[in-house]
């Protein structure tokens, strides 16, 4: 934690006065450091009627002993942090400046951001920003598929793997049963990182053995069987493919048209209060 956010923590505490500062009243009391009380309804909401009583007296007494030790050393901060108070109250003071600002703009944003993107949307500025896409590691269309080296049907698996056939792939998806993993939708791109994740034992083969066209990979370890067909591969540095970037692009273009509402809310803001002259510039001379 850094020193401002330290200032900031401590500074909160201090004024933090209708739950440190409470002076002793009619409520009943629990606990006392100094002038300082904890009360018996603060405890209200620490434990719950669902929790067994042994339970809830751990959690009072944890909560109580917190509480003492947060006292303690708040009382100590004040003693030798006493030269830092005016620069915590600025620390505070333009904390809570941010925090209504920055509340107010997202509250704007959820009520007047248009979320709705269309392809048309996506499709413009992909092309406007292409370039801006570029890989950073191979893209791979594949399927795969791991199963158990026992069982009876591997030959039929593979058969109907390797075929190209919507029959088959319908048939082999019809066997998910026998598969311990797989992906059968070889029209999506996938990481090559991704790949390796899924079938590990791919790491022992060259990656320029793997990253072929059309290549058909057949791999055994003592327990699983491991198949794995490459339709097709982009390479680092290409730009990637609309249908891969698209979630991307759906966020980037939020985020711009929440900057430009924020702007163009500022501007509003400004000349409507210059028009009703809400405010003043003083010049120096």
């Amino acid at each position: 934690m850094n020193k401002v956010l330290i200032y900031i923590y401590i500074a909160v505490l201090f004024s933090s006065c209708d739950y440190f500062s409470l002076r002793k009243d009619d409520r009943e009391a629990v606990a006392r450091v100094g002038e300082n009380y904890l009360y018996k309804n603060d405890l209200d909401n620490i434990v719950t009627d669902n929790i067994p009583k042994q339970d809830s007296i751990l959690l009072t007494t944890n909560y109580i002993n917190n509480w003492i030790k947060q006292q303690l050393l708040l009382s100590k901060a004040k003693i030798n942090l006493a030269d830092k108070q005016s620069e915590f109250d600025e620390l505070v003071s333009k904390y809570r400046q941010d925090l209504f600002i920055n509340s107010y703009k997202e509250a704007v944003v959820q009520e007047y951001l248009n979320v709705d993107i269309t392809q048309s949307d996506i499709d413009k500025f992909y092309k406007n920003n292409s370039q801006n896409f570029m890989l950073n590691e191979e893209l791979l269309k594949l399927k795969y598929i791991k199963l158990n080296n026992k069982i009876q049907d591997k030959k039929v698996i593979e058969k109907l793997f390797k075929s190209s056939k919507i029959e088959d792939t319908k048939a082999l998806q019809e066997q998910h049963l026998s598969l311990e993993s797989f992906h059968l939708n070889d029209s999506i791109w996938v990481k090559y990182s991704d790949l390796l994740a899924q079938v590990p034992i791919l790491k022992e083969m060259d990656k320029n053995e793997i990253l072929k066209k059309g290549n058909f990979i057949k791999k055994e370890d003592s327990l699983s069987l491991y198949l794995v067909t490459v339709k097709d591969v982009l390479y680092r540095n290409n730009i990637a493919p609309k249908s891969y970037i698209t979630p991307t692009i759906e966020q980037m273009i939020l985020h711009q048209r929440k900057l430009l509402l924020l702007k163009n809310i500022e501007k509003t803001l400004f000349e409507d209060a210059q028009k009703e002259e809400q405010f003043e510039i003083f010049k120096n001379e």
